[in-house]
């Protein structure tokens, strides 16, 4: 069975408050983004190992066990003992560590397509709950559609917003964000007006009303994060921003058009949706 797990963007992220168990109080829009990694898994007849774990595309590093497809397995796998062994493929295209919840949709997926192949029936509440202890925005993986989300991220509201008229245009420009060191460097703190509020506006007053709080100190540590805001303006979108805590940025155009590949050297990598 294969699933073609999609990345998202946050429209505007704002860091609240900082909470007793050492997790943030956040308040973003998770929405849905058709670039796409691929999962699939298959029974497997291996008497030694539960999980097979192989990988094509973008390289993966770290220890296979540390991989969240692999624990969302053996989160299932502990409720659910006669779980069958499996060979599991991911092909990566979404780029790791990019604020773009590639490694939360991919884990997300599993759950989902083992919870189909070995009819499991886990409801979709269960499968957020499974889903929100792998990771934060993993629980948005499983609605999937535009949601305002609170809490961790995993408290989850749907939410209407609707940009299939728009291109989105996303840029990676290779550069590692820590995101401890990123949260490390922001003051929480409440704002006058909440991102659902702002983003139920036009669009038009996005660009100097919707924030992402981690731009700021991260800008100032990478400057050409923001020469690429800039340059997604100067090519004429509406808004744009860096997504999650970076590095990627996107830009969101009037519906097919295109933006030129930015003239800042040969790392940048342009995914235009």
């Amino acid at each position: 069975m294969i699933a073609f797990p999609n990345c998202k963007i946050n429209l505007g992220l704002s860091i609240v408050a900082k909470r007793a168990d050492g997790y943030h109080e956040l308040e973003t829009i998770f929405y849905p983004v058709a670039l796409q990694d691929m999962v699939e898994i298959i029974h497997s007849s291996d008497k030694e190992h539960a999980v097979q774990f192989s990988h094509s595309g973008i390289p993966v590093p770290g220890n296979e066990d540390q991989n969240l497809c692999v624990k969302a397995y053996h989160l299932l796998k502990k409720d659910f003992p006669n779980l069958p062994a499996i060979q599991l493929h991911l092909h990566k295209h979404i780029p790791m560590g990019a604020g773009l919840g590639g490694g939360s949709s991919n884990a997300t997926s599993v759950l989902i397509l083992l919870n189909q192949q070995f009819n499991l029936g886990l409801s979709q509440i269960q499968l957020i709950e499974y889903a929100a202890q792998l990771g934060s925005d993993c629980p948005f993986f499983v609605l999937n559609s535009a949601c305002h989300a609170t809490g961790r991220g995993e408290i989850l509201q749907p939410f209407v917003c609707d940009l299939n008229n728009y291109t989105i245009v996303l840029l990676h420009p290779g550069i590692h964000v820590s995101t401890a060191w990123a949260f490390s460097q922001l003051k929480p703190h409440a704002k006058p007006k909440s991102i659902a509020t702002i983003v139920a506006q036009p669009m038009h007053t996005w660009k100097t009303e919707l924030i992402n709080d981690f731009e700021a100190p991260i800008f100032e540590a990478h400057p050409l994060l923001s020469e690429l805001k800039n340059y997604l303006y100067q090519q004429g979108a509406i808004y744009a921003s860096m997504s999650g805590s970076g590095s990627s940025l996107f830009g969101i155009f009037p519906k097919d058009q295109s933006c030129a590949m930015p003239p800042f050297g040969d790392k940048l990598r342009i995914d235009i949706i």
